[in-house]
């Protein structure tokens, strides 16, 4: 055989090799997605099982492009969850030049609501910044500057702006905080939607739950026996019925990814975002308690009777987001606190098993 012909072969071998090479990265880059979502999905399916309650947990590897996604086609209520859509539709009303992070607003009465932060407290007429208001949401997750942001804004372009955000889909409307109030109390009276905002604010000093249901009859001026719901409990479980203030945790993933991407705000914009979402800080708090230390977090938590949610990314500034993992995780019908937490630091532990190589 001539080397002539011998070359042509090699080079017809060329492709074949290519092709095997290809091949074989590819079937190496799905088992390995496999691999990370089938022992996740074992492990959720195990901490559910140990939780009183249940579990939903969307998942995203940037880097591979796979997702787990458990129970995540559901509406699932995110309580303070929504402070992070409220953030990025004020900041890209800053990228678009409608207002700016120095603009001030005058805190009105009818800003205020209970909750976390303390702006509920301050004198009214007090003016502070756009800046101070998303830190003050976000870091002390106030109520009452989340409420300022909301009127900034405007009700219906923060829910157009989130929709877009989310996808398009799987997503319901975000209400102002005072509203979320009205609409639990109105479950137990029609009558008690028009409660003003100071009154709503006194009847979160009365406790959670038998005394809450007595002072709402009294702010109205009925007995209980004329109040429409049972206790406090069904009023918020008919609440969280209408899906208000909800998405799907995919939708919810959808929004974070594009935020990872760059695709929603400007760099300057998603760094101060970065920032208030705390990135800089360890708190071993929920999920990241199951987190390495060293791996930065965005995130964001949100809780209400038995609903609990805290959502995040890791390593959102990695490059071409190789190694970005999007966090979506809810629970319902457990305790918001104790039992919620525990069950998000096992899921954080659990991600870092399968998709950060350690245990912590």
């Amino acid at each position: 055989m001539t080397r002539v012909a011998l070359g042509n072969r090699k080079l017809l071998a060329l492709p074949v090799l290519i092709g095997l090479g290809l091949a074989l990265w590819a079937y190496r880059e799905q088992a390995y997605s496999d691999s990370w979502r089938n022992a996740l999905e074992q492990d959720v399916r195990r901490i559910e099982e140990d939780s009183p309650g249940r579990l939903g947990l969307y998942v995203k590897h940037l880097g591979d492009g796979k997702a787990l996604e458990y129970e995540a086609d559901r509406f699932w209520y995110l309580g303070s969850a929504v402070k992070v859509p409220i953030a990025v539709a004020v900041l890209q009303g800053v990228d678009a030049g409608e207002h700016s992070l120095d603009d001030e607003l005058t805190l009105e009465a009818s800003d205020k609501v209970d909750g976390s932060g303390d702006l509920v407290w301050q004198d009214n007429g007090v003016a502070y910044s756009v800046r101070t208001l998303l830190n003050e949401m976000l870091i002390e997750s106030d109520n009452t500057a989340a409420n300022m942001l909301i009127r900034l804004v405007g009700e219906d372009r923060l829910n157009e702006r989130t929709r877009e955000n989310m996808g398009g889909k799987g997503f319901e409307r975000i209400t102002d905080f005072t509203q979320v109030r009205r609409d639990v109390y109105g479950e137990l009276h029609p009558d008690a939607r028009e409660l003003d905002n100071i009154e709503l604010v006194k009847l979160a000093s009365a406790p959670f739950s038998q005394p809450r249901y007595e002072a709402v009859a009294r702010a109205l001026g009925i007995g209980t026996a004329d109040l429409k719901a049972e206790s406090m409990e069904q009023a918020y479980a008919r609440y969280y019925a209408r899906k208000l203030n909800a998405s799907t945790l995919e939708a919810y993933g959808t929004l974070l990814e594009k935020l990872a991407e760059g695709d929603l705000l400007s760099e300057a914009s998603r760094d101060l975002l970065y920032k208030d979402m705390k990135l800089d800080r360890y708190d071993a708090y929920r999920l990241e308690a199951g987190l390495p230390k060293q791996v930065p977090f965005i995130q964001k938590t949100g809780t209400q009777l038995e609903r609990a949610c805290h959502v995040g990314v890791i390593d959102p500034l990695s490059e071409d987001q190789a190694n970005t993992v999007i966090v979506v995780a809810c629970a319902e019908a457990m305790d918001e606190s104790k039992e919620a937490g525990a069950a998000f630091e096992t899921l954080g532990k659990a991600i870092t098993r399968a998709l950060l190589g350690s245990t912590n």
